[in-house]
């Protein structure tokens, strides 16, 4: 049997007590913090990005599971924005509810479900859209994967883009949020909002309400770092009229267009359009085998899809990360701190979305380098390593 080299004890997790549902987090107590003296974000590394907070443990895009995530050490909490029947933004990846809620099991839902077309396929489910914040709120979530920890199913709610904004705020340090505008398309077509408004705008004033404001780095951005995401290019585009905040383009798998465009995945990597890009994004989200591609479970050769994006001055933020067997490669050997270093230190990328912040956040504290030697604390873990397995050998 493997060993997971990212187990530690969940202290923080105690015994839910009181009526159900009860969070195991308290909720955000209005920036309790002071903003102006909480440790800085930090930016000599690449960023962990928590993939709908630290759902390798929780439920996603759940209160408990953003907060621990930043107990964990993330940079980045990261979310996905729909939007509710009557127009409220919330964090939920998919755009029904059938995975991840216990919405089948409420009989008064029983005729909301619906056929629509999505990215030019029809979904047949219970669709967000449908339903109004309070209904929504009615239900509970639980963990997509049947083989992670399936205790705290039905034990915490669906939250809104404002809450999750106030779980980043509250923390003890600077931490950014890394929302993706979900689905834009589907969204403008199946909810209005007053004056002729759209999903976007609707997002960006969200944004500017809690002061997100400034481009990549600057003093207002390194205050509240947000990142922008989107597989809509012309959503990105869209929004960089609103607001100077950095944005990424998501690329999805070489055989899917890009939703709103109906651009090939080669075309949206080529040389011509990342110049076109860099003047409305400061990056891109790939997913991660088309950076590496592998057949049969083992890694190929690497494109030069990373090169070219630094070549033209975008950072490269791959997704997703996650420790289980089977999503790491057998190139790995069941290590996710081979995998991250890997990526980190052979491909050069500047971030990383992750199931797992608290394992990736490890990895990068194992190997920084602390000073005092010329030689980082990466490669005299890897030099230790070869003594050992040496001795092992005689």
């Amino acid at each position: 049997m493997a060993v997971n080299h990212c187990i530690f004890p969940l202290v923080f997790l105690l015994l839910v007590v009181g009526s159900f549902g009860r969070p195991l987090y308290p909720l955000p107590s209005k920036y309790k913090y002071n903003r102006g003296s909480k440790q800085p974000l930090q930016t000599s590394r690449p960023y962990n990005i928590a993939h709908r907070g630290s759902n390798g443990e929780i439920p996603e895009e759940t209160t408990p599971a953003y907060m621990r995530a930043i107990e964990e050490g993330t940079d980045f909490i990261e979310t996905d924005i729909l939007s509710s029947k009557d127009g409220v933004l919330i964090c939920f990846h998919d755009v029904i509810l059938d995975l991840t809620t216990d919405v089948a099991e409420h009989k008064q839902f029983a005729n909301r479900k619906r056929t629509y077309e999505v990215q030019g396929f029809n979904v047949t489910g219970f669709f967000t859209v449908d339903f109004t914040l309070k209904e929504l709120k009615s239900l509970r979530v639980k963990q997509r994967y049947s083989f992670r920890d399936q205790q705290y199913n039905g034990k915490f709610s669906i939250i809104t883009f404002e809450g999750f904004i106030e779980i980043a705020l509250d923390a003890p340090r600077v931490v950014g949020i890394y929302p993706e505008i979900k689905n834009p398309v589907f969204i403008n077509q199946h909810v209005k909002w007053p004056h002729g408004k759209k999903f976007e705008d609707i997002f960006v004033e969200t944004l500017q309400k809690y002061g997100y404001k400034g481009s990549y780095m600057s003093k207002d951005w390194l205050k509240q770092p947000a990142f922008i995401q989107s597989f809509a290019p012309t959503s990105l585009l869209h929004i960089s009229n609103l607001t100077d905040l950095p944005k990424i383009l998501l690329i999805d798998d070489i055989t899917m267009p890009t939703q709103d465009t109906n651009q090939s995945y080669w075309e949206i990597t080529s040389d011509s359009y990342f110049d076109y890009i860099k003047d409305y994004v400061v990056g891109i989200g790939p997913w991660k085998d088309t950076v590496v591609p592998v057949v049969n479970n083992y890694l190929q050769v690497p494109t030069d899809l990373v090169a070219r994006a630094h070549a033209h001055n975008l950072q490269v933020h791959p997704y997703t990360f996650r420790n289980e067997n089977q999503f790491l490669h057998l190139d790995f050997h069941q290590d996710p701190y081979a995998e991250f270093d890997f990526w980190i230190n052979q491909i050069g990328i500047d971030g990383l979305f992750t199931d797992f912040t608290g394992c990736l956040h490890n990895f990068q504290e194992f190997t920084s380098y602390k000073g005092g030697d010329d030689r980082s604390a990466s490669k005299l873990l890897h030099e230790i390593a070869k003594l050992v397995f040496s001795y092992k050998k005689v």
